[in-house]
């Protein structure tokens, strides 16, 4: 369970018994969070020193991403994305996310998931997440579907890779359709989003986040992702 004031834990509290994470091509670390003397849960931390240099994202951005995947998560009203923050850590800057105790990452579609998956991968068209696969899916023990890994994402060009490739080309539900409408024609909800993107990502990748949104609004569908290799297998 994610308590109300996990932003304010993941802020202030010490990130105490560090230990690796051995995923990934990147340096991540289980910790602790002690708020004022208490254990009061758990969280993963990605400092920007632990995160190897790619090709093609700029280096020492990932763990912004992750941020700006988060605001972008709660600003659309999806709430998915576990509670992240940007704060100092012992190995220095870097992205801290709420731990999600989970039964296991996905390993196959069920019936009864699909309307969360659903909107999962319609976040993920409009993040460019280069990044889904299966075990970024966490199932917590009350059914509900959290979506984390979010360091390669907001690339201007094409790059989405994801396993949630069966729902390309299928209608977003009429009243989430709605619901991004009213969202986008809100001046100052817009603003605000624009502007805390703005200080995370770059200006063309703030802009082309709004372009895909205005494409999804406009033909009502979850587009097909045109990355290199459009999709995982499960």
């Amino acid at each position: 369970m994610v308590p109300e004031s996990a932003l304010r834990i993941l802020r202030d509290a010490e990130l105490a018994n560090r230990q690796p994470v051995l995923w990934g091509s990147n340096g991540v670390w289980l910790v602790e969070l002690l708020h004022e003397g208490v254990a009061a849960g758990r969280a993963i931390y990605k400092p920007r020193a632990g995160e190897a240099p790619l090709w093609d994202f700029p280096d020492g951005t990932l763990y912004r991403r992750e941020y700006a995947a988060y605001l972008t998560s709660r600003a659309l009203g999806w709430a998915f994305v576990p509670p992240t923050v940007i704060r100092d850590g012992p190995l220095g800057v870097g992205s801290v996310q709420w731990y999600i105790e989970h039964e296991s990452g996905l390993t196959a579609l069920r019936d009864c998931l699909l309307d969360q998956l659903r909107l999962i991968a319609l976040f993920d068209y409009l993040t460019n997440n280069a990044d889904r696969k299966a075990a970024h899916c966490l199932l917590d023990r009350n059914g509900r579907v959290w979506a984390i890994d979010h360091g390669l994402t907001f690339h201007c060009e094409p790059k989405q890779r994801t396993v949630l490739s069966q729902f390309f080309g299928k209608p977003v539900p009429a009243e989430e359709l709605a619901r991004l409408r009213r969202w986008r024609n809100d001046t100052a909800a817009v603003t605000r989003l624009r502007r805390a993107l703005g200080d995370l990502l770059a200006p063309a990748e703030v802009d082309d986040f709004f372009k895909r949104l205005d494409r999804v609004l406009e033909r009502g569908v979850i587009p097909e992702g045109r990355g290199r290799s459009a999709w995982y297998w499960w």
